[in-house]
C-alpha cells in the first residue's frame, strides 16, 4: 500500500519499547510504539508510530524499522494531555537502509494566520497550522514551525493559500503549567526544510 501524495512520511529509526494496543479500525487492529530518530546535533526525536496488527512482527524493540505512512492529527477531548494528538500512521515498511530517516512531505492549505516571532538573539520563526486533506472530507490539521528566511517567507502567507513543503517531524518537551502542578509533556510538528512547488514522495 502507498500513502497519499499530500501527506507522504518516511522514517528509518530503532523501535524503542514494545508496541501497545491502541485502537480497532474497521476490523483492523493497531498498535503504538515510539520510534527513536537521531539527529545530526546528536539528540534524538521520539515519534509515535501506529502500526496495523499485519506489520506487527517486523516491530521489534530495540532493532532498526524503516516504514512509510502519514502523519494523522485527531482531537482529544478526554481533558488530558495535548488538546491536538499527532501519529505516523504506518501503511508499508521496507528493509532498512541502516541510516537513519526522516522526512515529510505535506501540501495542504493554511487553516490558521501564521504566528511570526524572534527569538532572544534575532533568529526569525514562524508557527503555521497546516490543513492536510484526507479522504472521505477528512482532514488533518498539522503544526509546522519555519526558521530563519523560510520563517519570513511563510509569514507572509494568508488563511487559505495552498502551501507545499518538505521537512522532518520532531518530539520537544515542554513544560505545563496545570491546576495539579508543572507537566512535562512532548509536542509533535513538522520543521519546514524546503517551500515547494510540488509535493514528491520524501526520499532519505
Amino acid at each position: 500500500m502507498t500513502t497519499a501524495r499530500n501527506n507522504d512520511v518516511l522514517l528509518e529509526g530503532q523501535v524503542s519499547g514494545a508496541p501497545e494496543w491502541s485502537h480497532e479500525n474497521h476490523g483492523t487492529r493497531f498498535y503504538r510504539f515510539l520510534m527513536e530518530i537521531p539527529r545530526l546535533s546528536g539528540q534524538a526525536d521520539l515519534l509515535p508510530v501506529l502500526l496495523p496488527e499485519p506489520m506487527l512482527a517486523q516491530a521489534v524493540p530495540n532493532t532498526p524499522l524503516r516504514v512509510r505512512g502519514q502523519l494523522r492529527s485527531f482531537n482529544n477531548r478526554s481533558g488530558v494531555g495535548n488538546r491536538l494528538v499527532l501519529s505516523v500512521y504506518a501503511t508499508d515498511t521496507e528493509p532498512p537502509a541502516g541510516q537513519p530517516c526522516n522526512r515529510i512531505v505535506l501540501s495542504g492549505a493554511l487553516c490558521k494566520p501564521p504566528i511570526f516571532r524572534k527569538t532572544p538573539l534575532g533568529r526569525s520563526i514562524c508557527d503555521l497550522m497546516l490543513a492536510v486533506p484526507r479522504r472521505y472530507g477528512r482532514a488533518d490539521y498539522l503544526p509546522v514551525i519555519a526558521w530563519g528566511q523560510l520563517a519570513v517567507r511563510s509569514s507572509r502567507l494568508a488563511v487559505g493559500d495552498p502551501i507545499a513543503l518538505e521537512g522532518r517531524v520532531q518530539s520537544r518537551l515542554y513544560h505545563k503549567v496545570t491546576e495539579n502542578g508543572t507537566q512535562e509533556r512532548t509536542a509533535y510538528e513538522v520543521s519546514m526544510m524546503h517551500l515547494l512547488e510540488e509535493a514528491p514522495p520524501p526520499e532519505c
